[in-house]
């Protein structure tokens, strides 16, 4: 079937608007029709090239014997909701008619890491990037005579998706479509930043640098999790005066200015949690931030740092001496089958604002739009309306 979707060509090329072709659904694979796709800064890093490796990289990962995905034409998005429009044979857990989010890490439930509770970590999602389909290895997705690589195997940026029964979580159909496309990617992946994955208990000071579509969750989370004092940090005017609605205690304009925030506020014990949730991660901010934690502290890396950034600056000695943790995190650590639909009931109790986090809505053939304003930093979410 043909479907009207956004399509990135390269490195620096705008989004192209068109009409690619999606084979049918087979085997454990579902067709759905979206309702609003997320505009995320994971779609951003393959425009301005920060998690794409250049050649020199690529030949040196070849050798290291790392497959190396077909990056380009890409079918962009990874975060939405919609309305299930067929099902392929042996899917079992959705129908047509059926309300889903999209999660962007597909979950086997049989692997080493999602017997144990990780799922974020499952082993199919090492294939995330590959045009090939995680269900059978053959290639669903089309622009012409070329493949394309789906963002995270699905590519919300169409007006139909069509993806593995994996990477679905039905929702119930009273909760709005909108708001569920919100649980897909930022919301889940912010909140238990701030909250599971940072260890946050009551009494905390947590910091959270960086508050955009993550990072204000991040700041929902450390609230959930009992935190005294949430500091939110951006250089960003708009977002730190729309942080307090969602639970910052504290501003900061930048990293510098929270360090003395913090020692003011804590009486120089310094902040229990620190999470960086910017849009992309400088290295130097990891060493302020490791600076920022008390003893014992532990410090999350969510944001994404360019993946020509291989070198980080630590203070070693005082990284040993006072036992402090610096931990990369996925989806929060978070296991998207159970946390999806446990924040929507948050969000039905009033307990987790997610209406509040959308500040602009676009059409798909506004896209570029879309992406200006996300790189400006005019929004909390941006979201794309099919409907």
């Amino acid at each position: 079937m043909k479907s009207k979707a956004a399509v990135l060509r390269g490195v620096g090329v705008d989004w192209e608007v068109t009409e690619v072709e999606l084979d049918p659904p087979k085997a454990g694979e579902v067709l759905v029709k979206m309702a609003y796709a997320g505009v995320c800064h994971s779609d951003e890093h393959f425009y301005t090239g920060d998690s794409v490796p250049s050649a020199e990289m690529e030949e040196m990962m070849r050798a290291a014997g790392v497959n190396v995905p077909e990056w380009f034409p890409m079918l962009g998005g990874h975060e939405g909701s919609g309305v299930v429009a067929d099902v392929g044979p042996g899917v079992k857990t959705l129908k047509p008619g059926d309300h889903v989010a999209i999660s962007f890490f597909p979950a086997c439930g049989s692997c080493r890491f999602c017997v144990t509770g990780q799922t974020y970590l499952c082993d199919v999602g090492a294939d995330i990037y590959d045009k090939a389909m995680t269900t059978d290895g053959t290639r669903r997705r089309h622009l012409g005579d070329e493949d394309l690589m789906a963002m995270m195997q699905v590519g919300t940026f169409s007006e139909y998706v069509v993806a593995s029964e994996r990477s679905l979580v039905r929702i119930n159909d009273w909760i709005p479509l909108e708001a569920a496309s919100l649980v897909s990617c930022g919301v889940t992946t912010g909140f238990g930043s701030g909250s599971v994955a940072a260890g946050t208990q009551v009494g905390d000071t947590v910091v959270v640098i960086g508050v955009g579509g993550i990072g204000m969750n991040a700041v929902q989370g450390a609230k959930a999790a009992g935190a005294k004092h949430i500091v939110a940090v951006d250089p960003n005017e708009f977002k730190r005066e729309i942080a307090p609605i969602f639970g910052a205690t504290h501003t900061a304009a930048d990293a510098g200015a929270a360090v003395e925030l913090v020692k003011e506020m804590t009486w120089g014990v310094m902040a229990d949690r620190v999470v960086l949730t910017p849009g992309v991660v400088p290295p130097d901010m990891v060493m302020v931030a490791m600076m920022m934690l008390r003893k014992g502290g532990t410090c999350v890396l969510t944001g994404m740092a360019k993946i020509t950034d291989m070198m980080v600056p630590l203070i070693l000695p005082d990284m040993v001496s006072s036992c402090k943790t610096l931990k990369g995190v996925l989806y929060g650590e978070m296991n998207p089958r159970e946390a999806m639909p446990r924040l929507l009931s948050m969000y039905e109790a009033g307990t987790l604002k997610l209406d509040e986090l959308v500040t602009q809505k676009y059409k798909l053939d506004d896209i570029n739009e879309a992406m200006r304003d996300l790189r400006a930093g005019k929004n909390i979410r941006g979201v794309i309306a099919f409907e």
